[in-house]
C-alpha cells in the first residue's frame, strides 16, 4: 500500500471541521492539497483565493479561535497563516 505523503493535509481538514469551520467546496479543497507539492503554501493560497473558483471557509456556531491557533499550530503553519485564514474565515 502506498501512503498518499499528503495524508497529513486531510486530516487537518478534518480537525478544521471538528473546531467548527464548514468548507464549501471540501472535496475541491481535499483533491488540490493531495496534489499540491506543498500543501500548507496551497491551502494558504485557497484561503486567499479560493471564492473564485466556489471554495469558502465558513465559521459555525460556536467555533473556537482557540482550537484553531491549536490545529494551526500542530500542523505547523507559519504564524501568519492563521492570520490569513481568520481574517478570511466567513462569520
Amino acid at each position: 500500500m502506498i501512503r498518499n505523503p499528503n495524508y497529513e493535509s486531510t486530516q487537518f481538514i478534518q480537525s478544521l471541521k471538528g473546531a467548527g469551520v464548514a468548507i464549501s467546496n471540501e472535496q475541491e479543497v481535499i483533491e488540490r492539497l493531495e496534489e499540491a507539492r506543498e500543501w500548507h503554501y496551497a491551502f494558504t493560497t485557497l484561503v486567499k483565493q479560493g471564492q473564485r473558483i466556489g471554495i469558502s471557509f465558513l465559521a459555525n456556531p460556536g467555533m473556537k479561535s482557540a482550537e484553531l491557533q491549536r490545529i494551526f499550530a500542530q500542523y505547523k503553519f507559519a504564524e501568519q497563516a492563521e492570520a490569513t485564514f481568520e481574517a478570511n474565515l466567513i462569520h
